[in-house]
């Protein structure tokens, strides 16, 4: 008896590891496709598409229970997007123009309150939790700048070479999962000291430190490779702030959730939660890269 019990949980174990390997696979299977094969306004279309997804989710996170308002949340966000795709020419608009480059400030100016509130919480959950439009506000700062910079970044140099764009993104997200997946193996394997245990219990010091570690060898590749065209002293800078930006926009989104008693922002993608809970350090990472990319990259 006591052998079945310890095989059922195992079997259950191999099932959702089955689950979140394929669900993986289908994923790095439709970015590739969506990057590199899909024309850029297809690849805007996707985009929003995913953006929407999360809006849904994010109204959620802002407290909005009535599935009609959360319909017409989604709706006003996906509408937004679409205006910005018909009025601005992206094809015109280029990392280093003033638009961009506004946006990315603005972006910026959010992740430093998001930061602020995050080493501050729960002491300043008082200053947005019972507001659900705050809460609203906070998702439009976090997804229209991801949008359009991904956007932007997709028709980089498009009338030089329309892959440009493409291989930047992938590398974004290759970066991004290394950092992520670093932490959480080594961290289940090393961990002890807790980073955040209010906000996200099962983050620790030690996989923070291998995830730095992993985001300096990558870049350093790619460096090596003249990728990435910064001074060394620019790319331990460049790695260090990025690791921490694609750790501030997961524990961004993990204090929205613990703030409603949540573990998931919801299940559509098997086994890995839903579609924030896949970008929220890409909604961080990619703004942050981008100002790099005017000042450091040009």
């Amino acid at each position: 008896m006591v052998d079945c019990c310890r095989i059922l949980p195992n079997r259950k174990g191999v099932s959702v590891l089955k689950n979140r390997f394929f669900a993986a696979l289908i994923l790095i299977v439709f970015i590739i496709f969506a990057v590199f094969l899909l024309s850029p306004l297809n690849f805007e279309l996707i985009v929003l598409a995913v953006c929407v997804l999360a809006a849904w989710e994010w109204s959620n996170l802002s407290g909005i229970i009535l599935l009609y308002q959360r319909v017409i949340m989604s709706i006003l966000f996906g509408f937004i997007l679409f205006v910005l795709m018909l009025f601005l020419n992206i094809y015109k608009y280029n990392i280093y123009s003033l638009i961009v480059t506004t946006l990315l400030w603005i972006s910026l100016t959010w992740w430093i309150i998001a930061l602020f509130l995050v080493l501050t919480y729960p002491l300043s959950s008082f200053l947005w939790n019972n507001s659900n439009l705050i809460r609203a506000v906070f998702g439009i700062l976090t997804l229209i700048p991801f949008f359009y910079i991904l956007a932007v970044f997709r028709c980089l140099n498009y009338d030089k070479n329309q892959f440009i764009g493409s291989w930047w993104i992938l590398y974004i997200i290759f970066l991004v999962c290394c950092i992520d997946s670093s932490a959480y193996f080594f961290g289940n394997v090393f961990g002890k000291n807790k980073l955040a245990p209010i906000i996200s219990p099962n983050k620790t010091w030690e996989g923070f430190a291998f995830s730095l570690i992993f985001s300096f060898l990558i870049n350093l590749l790619f460096f090596k490779l003249k990728i990435l065209d910064f001074s060394k002293k620019h790319l331990v800078i460049f790695s260090i702030v990025i690791t921490f930006a694609s750790l501030l926009g997961d524990l961004t989104e993990s204090m929205m959730k613990r703030e409603i008693g949540i573990k998931d922002s919801s299940n559509i993608i098997p086994g890995h939660g839903g579609i924030l809970d896949r970008i929220d350090s890409l909604t961080t990472v990619v703004p942050v890269f981008s100002l790099f990319m005017v000042f450091y990259l040009k």
